[in-house]
């Protein structure tokens, strides 16, 4: 008698997860239509996020055991979060093992969930997501109150990783965890976060305007929602005063309080993990998250003094000396040439990363490139600005204006494929072009190359000199994380 044996199920691979992951996205059309609409977030994303963690087997309140530091801002909160989680590391006897979530990635999605700092691991980035998209799979939602969330739908790209994220710092163990809000606050999916142990902003500006609201105080209202009852929030010093005030105003409502956190003069000793001087005051606002946050769970008898002069714990200082963090004022030595990374992409993170540049550059002769690209918001107005804060002591010889499109092949890595940016632009080069025509207002002595894409762009910029050249690469975080795609050959 003849046995047939079924075939076992194909075993899901990390390229599959990418592949789902991707299907999450919002597609430029629908990207437009919703801005069109009028429409901004509102209450419902976050009893709806409460309702997708239920479908995944937790309530809210499972997360409390994680010691969440929730950070948001309008800039320099990444770097901030990195620095946090770094002095956290330093507590290795109390602290095992610490998650953090971060966006967006630079090369690799993974990059948005570590524990102790690194990626998590292809296959448990596999093992987890599945086990998430197979219980959401296999439950639903009262319709009724829950209109959107119909039979088979998933959440949205990053409320699934957010989603994950917890998961993932439950499952392994962590006792810290540090969490960067993805968009402003009030309703951002991470601000399911019921009781943090320390929350943090850090410096406020003008940026996802249709989100967030047109001006400063709308901006800190949303950012100020992530505050909770009677646990302390911290922000840095010199925030716009009208941004404070509302900030301010919220930790009233909520029944806590908000410290501005003075730059500490110890760290003008070091050299901070992450370049850049206006790091400072990011570094700063991590003192005193990590400092409240230790406190809160017992490992330090009590937090740091907020005063300038305060004598920081050795810890602490070794945390922010160690602290690495792509893409933002990072150099690179690629053969003879330097390269200056920065995924600067709005008025004030392009001020910042331009002044970096501009000061590391007062004592090179070598000639200077610019490679730059922004493909969804006011490219033309940001370089104007960059340029401005660099010259004259800054001139490139040499401008390349790429998409982020990573292969020469017309392919992007699968981790950084993005639906959100119009296809027919990209591959027209309309921005490119347009910023082509706009630098050339700016500065008509420099040579102008419109390049189709990362790959093709470096090959061009090596091609460029046999000598070495220093090579300035802004304007997106996309850009910046393909590029680093491309240097590792991957």
């Amino acid at each position: 008698m003849k046995i047939s044996i079924p075939l076992r199920m194909a075993e899901k691979t990390y390229n599959d997860a990418i592949n789902a992951l991707n299907s999450l996205q919002s597609n430029y059309a629908n990207i437009m239509a919703i801005r069109e609409s009028g429409i901004r977030k509102n209450e419902m994303a976050i009893s709806e996020m409460v309702e997708w963690t239920r479908r995944i087997g937790y309530t809210t309140a499972d997360f409390n055991k994680l010691n969440i530091v929730h950070i948001t801002g309008t800039k320099g909160k990444g770097s901030t979060a990195a620095f946090t989680n770094s002095i956290l590391s330093q507590y290795k006897e109390q602290l095992p093992k610490i998650g953090l979530y971060t966006s967006p990635h630079l090369k690799t999605v993974r990059e948005r969930i570590r524990i102790n700092g690194k990626p998590l691991s292809e296959k448990k980035f596999t093992k987890y997501f599945y086990e998430i998209w197979n219980r959401l799979d296999k439950t639903s939602s009262p319709l009724d109150k829950f209109p959107h969330m119909t039979p088979g739908s998933m959440p949205g790209y990053f409320k699934f990783l957010t989603l994950l994220s917890f998961h993932t710092f439950l499952q392994e163990g962590c006792k810290s965890c540090v969490y960067e809000v993805g968009i402003g606050g009030e309703y951002d999916s991470t601000n399911i976060i019921e009781r943090p142990v320390a929350c943090g902003v850090s410096l406020l500006g003008i940026d996802h305007t249709f989100m967030l609201g047109d001006t400063i105080e709308e901006i800190a209202w949303n950012k100020g929602g992530i505050f909770k009852k009677h646990v302390p929030a911290f922000t840095v010093e010199n925030q716009p005063t009208a941004g404070l005030n509302v900030l301010e105003e919220r930790a009233t409502e909520r029944n806590t309080t908000v410290t501005e956190v003075p730059i500490f003069d110890e760290l003008e000793k070091i050299k901070l993990g992450i370049a850049g001087s206006f790091q400072k005051t990011n570094a700063s606002l991590a003192v005193a998250l990590a400092s409240q946050a230790l406190t809160s769970m017992e490992i330090l008898d009590e937090p740091v003094n907020m005063i300038k002069d305060v004598h920081l714990p050795q810890k602490f200082l070794d945390g922010l000396k160690d602290t690495l963090w792509e893409g933002r004022c990072q150099t690179v030595n690629r053969g003879n040439n330097t390269w200056y990374l920065d995924g600067a992409h709005t008025k004030d993170s392009i001020e910042a990363a331009s002044t970096w540049f501009r000061d590391v550059m007062k004592t090179s002769r070598k000639p200077k490139v610019l490679l730059f690209n922004q493909q969804s918001r006011d490219a033309n107005a940001l370089i104007h600005f960059m340029n401005g804060k660099i010259a004259p002591d800054v001139h490139f010889d040499h401008v390349i204006f790429t998409t982020n499109v990573t292969w020469d092949s017309g392919s992007y890595s699968a981790d950084l494929v993005s639906m959100n940016t119009c296809k027919e632009d990209v591959d027209e080069l309309k921005v490119q072009k347009s910023l082509a025509e706009e630098w050339a207002k700016i500065d008509n002595e420099s040579k102008i190359f419109v390049s189709p894409n990362i790959e093709h762009a470096i090959n061009l910029i090596e091609g460029l000199s046999d000598n070495s050249l220093d090579i300035f690469v802004c304007g997106s975080l996309h850009l910046v994380g393909g590029l680093l795609v491309v240097f590792d050959g991957k």
